[in-house]
């Protein structure tokens, strides 16, 4: 009887569905925000990655000429020919060594104007909004409109046939200041440093601004409390939390620099060898249809910035995790 009794009182409706998936609530869960991301996954998908397949595809292989591209001759795979090409030539070798120097002056003139900037921009003072408009306003301009301008300011005319900055040293008696700029052979890259740097710093100053203000006044009181002085209150305390703003500057000035096309093309032009870096080897090999070479330095290129940017992604993602 009691038996009987059992079966026939049914069970609980949560009881009954627990042994079911519910694989309906998860879709509501999920479901409405992978609708709303689909167009971006896809867009993203065939113009950023489907690209860059394409662009590493045409690196592997051998379309040198015209013909080739039009379909006219044959076009043959040939893996890591055009690389091996590449890294023997030393017209790409000098690229990559001007690109080195490029990148380091300009890492280091940024980092340290825009730290300085910072650092007086912290203080207390009348027209902080004037300063930081005329720091911020060259990142306002375009590369290819500044460096118009510093194409005239550069001009490696001296003395009687001076013009911008050497006519400038000789208006105020400097004239041992005079250089050649762009025109000299060793130290044309350096010219272009001093443009990229004065474009940039006023936004790596905002970094690191937002990095000052983002300190607690707290923290440096107590270390003030606690007897520090302002070379341990800076080692201890202010260093060690514009630390993550100097990693994103690095990251986001090393990666503008090795793109760098368009502010040395406005200044010099493709065909000046002392300024060339890789960028401008992949716009030259596009104007004579070696697309497979252009693609070659494109994902040279590509991995260098990977080099950069890869490490600092995982690191954000694991302090993000850590959090």
């Amino acid at each position: 009887m009691n038996a009987g009794l059992q079966q026939s009182i049914p069970l609980p409706k949560a009881v009954k569905s627990r042994g079911k998936p519910r694989s309906s609530n998860s879709w509501r869960q999920w479901g409405p925000g992978l609708l709303l991301l689909s167009p971006s996954i896809v867009l993203v998908g065939i113009f950023v990655y489907g690209l860059i397949g394409s662009n590493i595809f045409m690196s592997l292989r051998d379309n040198h000429s015209a013909a080739q591209l039009n379909g006219t001759k044959p076009v043959k795979m040939v893996w890591f020919e055009n690389f091996a090409a590449l890294f023997a030539n030393p017209d790409f070798q000098h690229s990559l060594k001007n690109l080195l120097v490029f990148t380091v002056m300009f890492l280091m003139g940024t980092l340290l104007i825009g730290f300085l900037w910072a650092w007086l921009m912290d203080k207390p003072i009348k027209g902080e909004g004037i300063f930081r408009s005329i720091f911020l306003f060259p990142m306002a301009v375009s590369f290819i409109a500044s460096g118009v301008v510093w194409r005239w300011l550069l001009n490696p005319g001296m003395d009687n046939s001076a013009s911008g900055l050497n006519r400038l040293f000789q208006m105020v008696g400097l004239d041992f200041l005079q250089n050649k700029w762009t025109a000299s052979p060793n130290w044309a890259i350096l010219a272009i440093c001093v443009a990229a740097i004065w474009q940039l710093s006023g936004y790596v100053m905002a970094l690191f601004l937002a990095g000052f203000r983002g300190i607690p006044d707290d923290l440096r009181e107590a270390a003030r409390v606690d007897g520090a002085n302002e070379w341990q209150l800076y080692r201890s305390i202010i260093f060690p939390q514009l630390a993550p703003v100097a990693l994103s500057a690095v990251i986001i000035i090393a990666h503008m620099s090795l793109k760098s096309f368009d502010l040395i093309i406005s200044i010099t032009n493709q065909t000046w060898y002392p300024t060339k870096v890789p960028a401008i080897d992949m716009y030259n090999f596009m104007t004579v249809n070696d697309h497979s070479m252009a693609a070659a330095v494109g994902t040279v290129l590509l991995v260098i910035v990977a080099v950069f940017v890869v490490p600092y992604l995982y690191h954000d993602a694991k302090g993000a995790k850590q959090r």
